[in-house]
This record gives structure tokens, C-alpha cells and sequence, in this order.
């Protein structure tokens, strides 16, 4: 049975979580990178938010993306965050980018936090790739005005044009940043293995490409338990330029869903009205953890063990191998 996917949509009064925010400023802080200040209009404080967080916002062309903020903690008078233009995604950075303008209303959730900075840790080594410095800057604000936890940060970009946040970097933190440009050239990466190969007590936050976050991984796995973290929204873009449009049965209801090749079965669902619990849209938390009773799935997120993966799929970011997938939902 195939259903309106405009029956029983949600509308923002339906969700809670979500408020009303101006974009309050919008600036260019590196080539294809832009800041969003948002901002109530009537001037309250917003809700607080720890060092890590994100927001959900819905873009102009309906979709909704994650973006790390990477404001002071200190600071609820406003909220920022900055987006990277990336025309080969799913079509949230382009819109952001291109349509959202200054004095604009943007639908926003409160801040949700994956990637929280571990209270017993004593000192940081940060390790961010291109826009993956969101989150991390404001990890560093939060620092530096405790004063008591010393950390160190490893900056990997491109070049000095895609560089975000280098004024602020360097007069907030001085020689606690070391940037690095490989010009696109893999033979001039960063060569971590010196920072990596004998841990210090330091726990590790690194955020940025996937490509980054496995050489981090893969070079940190000698470290102690639980004092490696890493954030990551989304799988990489080339991914995405594959997709191809399945179907998904739903098993309680007997409902058939198709989802489109720009879609994620998360957003799908949402389109029909169905709710599912969900947290970073990134397959990075776990959040919406769904039982797969038949089909084959296409295993996009961090999280599932390959023994989970027989049988359950993250539904905001995994596809589908065979033409259709059966939930238990």
C-alpha cells in the first residue's frame, strides 16, 4: 500500500525543539564558508548549549542539515554556526549558501551535543579537516576561558583561501595552532603519526573528511579506551552522487515508501508524516537504530558493529543495495 507522502506532515507548531531564528548576520570567513549568526528577534537569551553541540536547521529548499556551532558555550545571546558550499552533496550547503539571507527566518532545534568534551580529561589534542574546525573552535573558546585544561590544535585545509577562522585562531589562541595546507596533494598531508604515536594522557578530538578520521583512527588505536572521539555529519559526497532511489516496506503497517535518490529514508519517513527517533543525522550517535527484516542494505554510518549490520540499519544516512528494504517500523 502506497501512501500521500503529504499526509499527516508535520508543520514547525508540531515539533517540539524547534523555534523561530533570525539570521541576524551572514558573513564570508573563507572561500565557499559562511557564518550564520542567528539570533531571537524579540532578544532573549537562547537555550544554553556545551561545547560540541549542533543544530538541526531547516534550509530553504526543505531539507534539514546539522551544523556544529562554533560560538562561545558563555555566549546564548546568539547562536553561529558555518556552512561549507559543497555543490557535489545533497543539496543543504548550496541552499544555505545561496538563498538564506540577513534578516531571514530560519526553523532551528535546540542545541543537541554527540561530541561533548570529557570532564575527566586534562588535556586536549584537537585535530580538525577543513569545516571540521566548527565544533572544535568552540570546544577552544570554552577552554581557554576555563583556563585550567590546556590543549593543542592541528589544522589540515587545502590552502590558506579555504582556511576558515584564521584571524580568530590566531588572535584567540596563538601558538596553541599549528595550520597546515597540503594543496590538495595527499603527499603532503600532515604526517600525525609524530603526535599519535605515544599517547599522553591527552584525550583526542578530531572532526573533519572521512578520509582524515580513519588515519586518525588507525593511528591512535594503541590509545587508551574511550580517549579518542571524532564527529562526523554525513558520509563523503562522492557517496551521495551514487544514490539511487529503492523502496522501503514498513512491516507494523504494511505501508511502501519510495525514497528518492536525494532523500534519506529518515527524511522520507518524516515526509509521511512518520516520526523516528533521531539525533545527529549523520550516522555518528545511534539515535535511529531501526531493525532490517529483509533486504540488503548499503551501510553508510560509524556506529553499527558488523554483527548489527545483519539486521538493523541507520535510517538518516544508509541506503539500500536490493530494490527494497523491509522495517520493522
Amino acid at each position: 500500500m502506497s501512501v500521500n507522502p503529504d499526509a499527516g506532515r508535520a508543520t514547525p507548531d508540531d515539533e517540539p525543539g524547534f523555534m523561530s531564528l533570525t539570521v541576524a548576520r551572514k558573513a564570508r570567513v573563507a572561500n565557499g564558508i559562511t557564518l550564520f549568526e542567528l539570533r531571537r528577534a524579540d532578544g532573549p537569551p537562547l537555550p544554553p548549549f556545551t561545547a560540541g553541540s549542533h543544530l538541526t536547521v531547516q534550509v530553504p529548499n526543505g531539507t534539514r542539515r546539522n551544523y556544529s556551532l562554533c560560538s562561545d558555550p558563555a555566549d546564548t545571546s546568539h547562536y553561529q554556526i558555518a556552512v561549507k558550499r559543497d555543490e557535489r552533496g545533497r543539496g543543504g550547503s548550496v541552499s544555505m549558501s545561496d538563498d538564506v539571507q540577513a534578516g531571514q527566518l530560519l526553523l532551528v532545534s535546540s542545541p543537541r551535543n554527540n561530541f561533548a568534551l570529557a570532564e575527566r580529561a586534562g588535556s586536549f589534542l584537537f585535530i580538525a579537516g577543513g569545516i571540521g574546525i566548527t565544533p572544535i573552535l568552540s570546544m577552544m573558546r570554552h577552554l581557554k576561558r576555563g583556563g585550567d585544561r590546556p590543549f593543542q590544535l592541528y589544522y589540515c585545509t587545502r590552502d590558506a583561501d579555504s582556511t576558515a577562522f584564521i584571524p580568530e585562531l590566531t588572535a584567540e589562541f596563538g601558538d596553541a595552532v599549528t595550520v597546515h595546507h597540503d594543496n590538495g596533494d595527499i603527499d603532503q598531508a600532515l604526517d600525525l603519526w609524530p603526535v599519535l604515536e605515544k599517547p599522553s594522557g591527552a584525550h583526542v578530538y578530531c572532526c573533519g573528511p572521512r578520509g582524515l578520521m580513519e588515519s586518525v583512527e588507525d593511528m591512535s588505536g594503541h590509545w587508551p579506551s574511550g580517549t579518542v572521539h571524532f564527529e562526523s555529519f554525513g558520509v563523503d559526497a562522492k557517496a551521495f552522487a551514487e544514490n539511487q532511489p529503492f523502496r522501503v516496506k514498513l512491516e507494523k503497517t504494511q505501508q511502501t515508501l519510495d525514497v528518492p535518490a536525494d532523500q534519506s529514508i529518515l527524511e522520507t519517513l518524516r515526509a509521511y508524516g512518520l516520526r523516528v527517533p533521531s539525533s545527529c543525522e549523520s550516522g555518528t550517535c545511534g539515535s535511529c537504530k531501526t531493525r532490517l527484516l529483509a533486504g540488503e542494505a548499503e551501510h553508510r554510518d560509524m556506529v553499527l558493529s558488523d554483527e548489527e549490520k545483519n539486521d538493523h540499519i541507520m535510517v538518516c544516512v544508509s541506503r539500500a543495495k536490493s530494490p527494497e528494504l523491509v522495517l520493522d517500523l
